[in-house]
C-alpha cells in the first residue's frame, strides 16, 4: 500500500521529538499528501503546522489524542477536524494541569528506587515541550539506568511497572461529545491497547459507537494482519471510518518514519469526505 497520508503524528507540543514545522517537513520528504498533527491533550502544534504548510502542496489536519478512563488496558480517542478547534484548549486545560502534577510523582517513584534523575534533567530534555513518559525515558537513558525506550518502559514507565502514575483522564463518553461539539471526528485509536477478548471487545466498540464513535485506527505498527482484519469488519459492520498512522514521537521511538503507516489515496479521499462532511453540516 502506498501511503498518502499519516494521520497520528505527535509534535513537541507533546511529548515528540520534533517541532510542528519540523513534522510538516518530514512529511513532505515522506512524500504525504497528509498528515495529522494529533498531540496529547492538546492542539497548540496545529497552529504552527498550519502556518508551516502554508504554499507547501501538503495538507495539515487539526487533531487531538485524548486519554480515557477504561480498565484493564489503555483507552484513547483521536480527535480529527476540518480546521482549528476555537475553544477546544481550554476543554483540554484541567488534563494539562493534571500531568503538571503527575512527573513530580513519577520521579519520586524513581527515586526512591535508587534512580538518580531529577525534574532538572528531564525539563533539559523537554525544553519548552509539554513534559511526557518519553522524556523521562530520554533522561534515563542519557544517564545509564536503561539501555533503550523498550527497556525504560517495560522497567519502569510503562502501566503496572512500578514508576507508573496515572493520570487524569476523561471519560470516553466525555471525549467523545467534545469532539463532536466541535466538529470533529472522533476515532478509536490502536485498538489493540484495551486489552479485550475478542467478544468483549466487540461489545465496547458497540457502546463507544453509541455514544459517537465515529472511526476506528486499523493501519498501526503494532496490529497483526489478524488484528486488521478483525478491526475491518468491525468498522464494516459499524459504517467505521477507517484511519492509520504511525504514532511518530521520533526516530528514536521505534526507528519509523512519518509514513510507514497510514491511508492510501482512496483512503485518504474517503477520510477528508467524512471530516469535511462534518463542517457543512
Amino acid at each position: 500500500m502506498h501511503i498518502k497520508a499519516d494521520l497520528h503524528v505527535h509534535t513537541r507540543a507533546s511529548d515528540g521529538d520534533l517541532d510542528p514545522a519540523e513534522i510538516v517537513s518530514q512529511a513532505l520528504y515522506s512524500g504525504l499528501d497528509a498528515v495529522a498533527v494529533t498531540d496529547h491533550d492538546t492542539v497548540t502544534g496545529t497552529v504552527e503546522a498550519l502556518e508551516a504548510a502554508r504554499g507547501l502542496g501538503i495538507e495539515v489536519i487539526a487533531g487531538v489524542e485524548i486519554s480515557a478512563v477504561f480498565e484493564p488496558g489503555t483507552l484513547h480517542i483521536l480527535g480529527y477536524f476540518p480546521s482549528y478547534p476555537e475553544g477546544f484548549e481550554q476543554v483540554l486545560r484541567p488534563l494539562q494541569e493534571a500531568r503538571d502534577l503527575r512527573y513530580p510523582r513519577i520521579v519520586g517513584k524513581l527515586r526512591q528506587m535508587g534512580i538518580d534523575v531529577s525534574l532538572d534533567d528531564i525539563q533539559e530534555i523537554a525544553g519548552s515541550a509539554q513534559i511526557g513518559r518519553p522524556h523521562i525515558a530520554k533522561a534515563l537513558i542519557r544517564k545509564g539506568f536503561v539501555r533503550d525506550f523498550e527497556d525504560a518502559f517495560s522497567r519502569y514507565l510503562a502501566k503496572g511497572r512500578p514508576a507508573y502514575v496515572d493520570k487524569e483522564k476523561m471519560s470516553f463518553s466525555e471525549a467523545i461529545r467534545a469532539i463532536l461539539d466541535h466538529g470533529g471526528v472522533p476515532v478509536l485509536a490502536h485498538p489493540f491497547t484495551l486489552e479485550l477478548p475478542k467478544a468483549e471487545l466487540l461489545s465496547f466498540i458497540r457502546e463507544l459507537v453509541d455514544c459517537g464513535l465515529q472511526g476506528i485506527e486499523i493501519s498501526y505498527p503494532e496490529h497483526t494482519r489478524a488484528l486488521k482484519r478483525l478491526f475491518a469488519e468491525i468498522a464494516r459492520e459499524h459504517g467505521l471510518l477507517v484511519t492509520g498512522g504511525t504514532d511518530y514521537h521520533g526516530q528514536g521511538h521505534g526507528g519509523l518514519m512519518i509514513g510507514a503507516y497510514g491511508l492510501d489515496k482512496q483512503g485518504l479521499e474517503l477520510f477528508r469526505e467524512r471530516l469535511y462532511q462534518k463542517s457543512v453540516q
